[in-house]
C-alpha cells in the first residue's frame, strides 16, 4: 500500500469523505471530467426506480477539480476497507491511482472512475439528469440533496462547476 494515501474526492466524499483526514488540497485530475453518468440504484435510487450519482468519466481535453485527501497516517487499511465497501458496492466504479495536479505539485490519488462498460453507465441530457435527479431516492437520502450538497460544497471551495450548478437550479425549480 502507498504511503502516504491520497484520495481525490469530486463529489460525495468532498463533504463526506467517512475516513480521517490528515491533509486536504485542491486538486485537478486531466483527462476526466466529473458528471452524473452512473445510475445509482443503492444510495440515491433503488433498482426500480434509479438515482443518477457523480463519476469521473474519462474525456479528451476534459478536467475535474476536486479535492485531495492525505489519509491520517495509520488509518490506511482501515481507509481503504471502507472505501471500498462504499463505492465498489455494484463494481460500476473501478479503483484507480491516477496523477493530480495541486498547488504543492503532483500527487498520485486513489479515485473511482466509471466502467463505461458497465450496466449503470449512461449519458444523459441536462434535462433528463434533472426530471430524474429531482425525484430519485435511495438507501442515502434523497438524490436532489446529494445533488445540492456537492454544489454547495464545490462553491465553498472556490471550485466552478457551470454544468452542476446549471443542474442543481434546474432540480430546485423542479422540486
Amino acid at each position: 500500500m502507498q504511503e502516504p494515501l491520497w484520495v481525490f474526492g469530486y463529489g460525495s466524499l468532498i463533504w463526506d469523505p467517512g475516513f480521517p483526514v490528515a491533509e486536504r488540497r485542491i486538486a485537478r485530475l486531466d483527462g476526466w471530467h466529473r458528471s452524473f453518468c452512473m445510475r445509482s440504484i443503492h444510495h440515491r435510487g433503488t433498482v426500480q426506480n434509479p438515482g443518477l450519482v457523480l463519476a469521473l468519466d474519462r474525456a479528451k481535453g476534459a478536467s475535474c477539480t476536486g479535492v485531495a485527501f492525505r489519509v491520517e497516517p495509520g488509518h490506511e487499511a482501515a481507509t481503504l476497507f471502507a472505501l471500498r465497501e462504499r463505492e465498489l458496492v455494484s463494481s460500476a466504479y473501478l479503483e484507480m491511482t491516477l496523477p493530480v495536479t495541486t498547488e504543492a505539485g503532483l500527487l498520485d490519488a486513489l479515485a473511482y472512475v466509471i466502467d463505461p462498460d458497465h450496466v449503470q453507465y449512461c449519458r444523459l441530457d441536462p434535462e433528463d439528469q434533472a426530471q430524474i435527479i429531482a425525484q430519485a431516492c435511495g438507501g442515502r437520502g434523497r438524490n436532489c440533496d446529494y445533488l445540492w450538497s456537492t454544489a454547495a460544497h464545490l462553491a465553498e471551495l472556490g471550485i466552478r462547476d457551470p454544468d452542476l450548478d446549471w443542474l442543481a437550479e434546474r432540480v430546485r425549480a423542479l422540486t
